[in-house]
C-alpha cells in the first residue's frame, strides 16, 4: 500500500511540472527581428521601390493627350482681293475644335534610365537604414540573453552557498549538543542562511524581468521554465573584413549620386520623338474650308535644350561633393568599428586571461573552505572565520561565471560589430 501511494505521489508531483521552453541565440534574433514592427517597413519600401521604378519606364509609353476649346474671335483670315467669278465664303468667328496629341519617345538621352537608377538606390538605402535599426535589436537580445544567463549562474551559486551552509549547520547543531560549538557560532550561520534567501528573493525578480523583456522582443510568453542555450565560443581566425549594413548603405548613397551625374548628363543630350495629331474641328488644316472635318498631323521632331549647360557644372561640382562627403562618412564608419573591434578583441584577450586565474583561484578557495569547516567541527575555529572563508570561495566562484558570461558576451558583440 505505501508503494502505490509513493507512486501516486510521484505521478502528481509529475503532471504539475511546467513543461521546459528552450531557445537559442540565433532564434532570439530571429523572432525578434520577425516580430520588431520596423521589419513591415522593408516590405512597404520595396513595393514602393518598385512602383517608381515602374511609373519611370512607363514614360516610354505613348504618351497622349486629349484637349478641346471653342472660341469666337473678332476678326478673321481673309483674302484681300476678290476674284471675278470666284465667290470665297469668310471664315465664321466661331471656330471649335477637339485635339487628340500622341507622342513616342524614340530618346530622351538617358533621362528615364537614370530616374530610374536613383529611384532604385534611393529604395536600396532606405532599407539598409530599416536594417541599421534592426542591428540594434540583436544588442538588445545580447544584453537581456546573457543577463539572463549570468542571473542562472548567480542562482546557482546561491544554491551552492545554501548547501554548504545547511551541511555546516547540521554538523554545528550535533557539535552544540556536544558542548563543542555555541548557539552564536548557530545563529550566524542562520543570519546567513537568511541572507541567501533574500539574494535569492532579488535574483529571481531580476529574472523575472529579463525574461518578461525578451518575451516581449519575440512576441512570445515566457515564464521561470525558460532554459536558454549558452552559445558556443567564437572562432575569429576566419572573420575577416567588416559587413555592416551601414557599409551597403553608403554603397546606395553612392549609386544615388552616379545616377544624379547621368541624369545631368543626360539633360544637355538631344531628344528625338515621333508624334500624332489628330481631331475634328472647323476650320481644318484647310484655312479656307469653312466647314467642320476630320484633320491629322505626322511627325518626327529633334529638341535640344541647350539652356540646362548653364547649370551642368554646378551641378557636376554638387555630385562630386556629395560623393566626397559619402565617402569620409564611410571612412568615419570604418575607423571608428575598427577601433572598437580592437577594443573588443582586447577585451576578449583579457577576460581569457582573468578566466585561467579564477579557476585557480576558485580551486584554492574551495579546499581553504573545506578545510575550515573541518577546523569549525572541531571547534578550532568560529562561525565567523568559516562564513569568511565561504564567501570567498563564494565570491572566487562569482568572479570565474561573470568573467565566463562576459567573454560569451563580448564575443557575440565582436561578432555584431564585424557584421560577420
Amino acid at each position: 500500500m505505501k508503494k502505490i501511494t509513493a507512486f501516486i505521489l510521484i505521478l502528481l508531483a509529475s503532471t504539475t511540472v511546467l513543461p521546459q521552453t528552450k531557445l537559442t541565440l540565433d532564434e532570439c534574433y530571429t523572432k525578434a527581428r520577425n516580430n520588431y514592427p520596423l521589419i513591415k517597413q522593408k516590405e512597404y519600401i520595396a513595393r514602393s521601390g518598385e512602383f517608381s521604378v515602374s511609373n519611370v519606364w512607363k514614360n516610354y509609353l505613348p504618351q497622349i493627350t486629349i484637349s478641346g476649346q471653342a472660341t469666337y474671335q473678332s476678326d478673321v483670315t481673309a483674302l484681300p482681293i476678290s476674284l471675278p467669278g470666284i465667290k470665297i465664303d469668310p471664315l465664321s468667328k466661331d471656330q471649335s475644335k477637339v485635339v487628340a496629341d500622341v507622342s513616342q519617345t524614340i530618346w530622351d538621352g538617358g533621362v528615364m534610365s537614370a530616374q530610374a537608377g536613383i529611384q532604385k538606390a534611393g529604395a536600396e538605402a532606405e532599407d539598409q537604414k530599416i536594417e541599421i535599426e534592426l542591428l540594434k535589436v540583436k544588442d538588445r537580445i545580447n544584453q537581456i540573453y546573457f543577463g539572463i544567463l549570468l542571473i542562472d549562474e548567480q542562482l546557482l551559486q546561491n544554491e551552492l552557498v545554501k548547501r554548504d551552509l545547511n551541511t555546516s549547520m547540521v554538523k554545528l547543531k550535533g557539535a552544540y549538543e556536544y558542548g563543542t560549538a555555541t548557539s552564536t557560532n548557530v545563529d550566524l550561520l542562520k543570519a546567513e542562511l537568511l541572507k541567501a534567501d533574500q539574494r535569492l528573493i532579488e535574483l529571481k525578480s531580476s529574472k523575472k524581468s529579463y525574461i518578461e523583456m525578451l518575451g516581449m522582443l519575440i512576441n512570445e510568453p515566457l515564464d521561470e521554465s525558460l532554459h536558454l542555450e549558452i552559445p558556443a565560443a567564437q572562432n575569429y581566425s576566419g572573420i575577416t573584413g567588416i559587413n555592416r549594413p551601414e557599409l551597403k548603405l553608403y554603397s546606395s548613397q553612392k549609386n544615388v549620386i552616379e545616377s544624379q551625374n547621368t541624369l545631368a548628363v543626360s539633360k544637355i543630350l538631344p531628344k528625338a520623338s515621333l508624334f500624332f495629331q489628330g481631331g475634328y474641328g472647323k476650320p481644318t488644316l484647310n484655312m479656307l474650308k469653312n466647314n467642320f472635318d476630320w484633320f491629322y498631323v505626322a511627325g518626327a521632331k529633334l529638341s535640344w535644350s541647350l539652356s540646362n549647360l548653364y547649370t551642368y557644372q554646378n551641378e557636376s561640382e554638387i555630385v562630386e561633393l556629395n560623393r566626397k562627403s559619402v565617402d569620409a562618412q564611410r571612412e568615419t564608419f570604418l575607423l571608428n568599428t575598427n577601433l572598437s573591434l580592437k577594443q573588443q578583441l582586447n577585451e576578449i584577450e583579457k577576460l581569457e586571461e582573468l578566466i585561467k586565474i579564477d579557476k585557480n583561484l576558485m580551486e584554492i578557495r574551495t579546499s581553504v573552505k573545506n578545510a575550515a569547516l573541518a577546523q569549525l567541527e572541531n571547534g578550532v575555529i568560529t562561525s565567523s572565520d568559516f562564513i569568511r572563508e565561504l564567501n570567498a570561495e563564494d565570491q572566487a566562484r562569482k568572479n570565474l561565471s561573470i568573467h565566463a558570461i562576459q567573454l560569451l558576451l563580448v564575443q557575440q558583440n565582436y561578432k555584431l560589430t564585424s557584421g560577420n
